[in-house]
């Protein structure tokens, strides 16, 4: 994973762009986030008995989706973006946190020198990862995903659609200035107008206490940080979806995480030294 990753030097230099003329840090944000690609079983491999003679037949192996877990380290410049790392693949939680681990551990990331920020989802392997490499940043729950959460709830709740807009919305006005213990008197006081609601009320209930101190979102916009995770959103269709989701394009899972890997040494300016790399390497042997 480093082999795609920018210098130290390199990524102190766009450090030092954005935060010229700035009286603080500038923030560097951090999102985690997996993407589905179309994925084809090991199974599908090799010519099938008799092709070389007949007309090609529809494809007998089931295709399936997979998810590539990835991260995304990004400056805030103003309302731009400054990219700064991707790595996207086909993993498993455990090897994105490795993956994580040994960016922490090649020093790659210059920490004094930003503001660091994870804007996530609720996703419980998610946080994990980011509490035990990353206790000091600045943790927030995505927020447009807790709002798309909530007016479903409101949806199952209230017959009207003006009352469970209403209602939707205060809550929202609640979160964000930090009056989180009202909005949980509220769920527990909330009587439920169905097994639907019984259920998204029971959601809410259990999914708040674990995230309420990342629902400070009044702090966070003070502090110039971003309340949701479109940076993140953004590389997942730049870096996965553009290539991989192309018309009738299926892919073994090796090969889409090779494709990936070059598409995340484009985006992070490694692609020339990702390619010269074997070259010096049969040059010296």
């Amino acid at each position: 994973m480093v082999e795609v990753a920018p210098s130290r030097e390199e990524l102190e230099r766009r450090v030092a762009q954005v935060a010229a003329g700035r009286w603080r840090r500038p923030v560097l944000v951090l999102g985690i986030d997996g993407a589905y690609v179309p994925s084809r079983p090991e199974s599908a491999r090799g010519r099938r008995p008799g092709q070389a003679r007949h007309r090609a037949r529809r494809a007998r192996w089931r295709h399936e989706w997979r998810e590539a877990k990835g991260f995304r380290f990004y400056l805030l410049d103003g309302e731009r973006i400054v990219h700064v790392l991707s790595w996207h693949q086909g993993q498993t939680e455990q090897e994105l946190g490795e993956a994580l681990q040994q960016v922490q551990a090649a020093g790659v990331i210059p920490e004094d020198a930003v503001r660091l920020c994870m804007v996530c989802d609720g996703a419980e392997w998610i946080w994990k990862h980011v509490q035990t490499l990353f206790p000091h940043a600045r943790q927030g729950l995505d927020y447009y995903h807790w709002a798309e959460y909530l007016h479903k709830m409101a949806k199952a709740q209230y017959v009207a659609p003006v009352h469970a807009q209403e209602w939707a919305e205060a809550t929202l006005t609640r979160l964000y200035l930090g009056q989180v213990g009202q909005v949980l008197g509220g769920l527990r006081r909330m009587q439920p107008t169905s097994d639907d609601a019984r259920k998204a009320i029971d959601n809410c209930w259990v999914y708040l206490p674990d995230h309420r101190y990342r629902t400070h979102y009044r702090t966070l916009r003070r502090g110039g940080y971003p309340l949701g995770r479109g940076g993140m959103a953004s590389a997942n269709k730049c870096i996965c979806h553009v290539r991989l989701k192309r018309s009738g394009a299926w892919w073994y899972e090796d090969r889409s995480n090779q494709m990936l890997a070059l598409r995340c040494a484009q985006y992070n300016g490694t692609f020339d030294q990702v390619f010269t790399r074997p070259q010096c390497q049969k040059a010296d042997a």
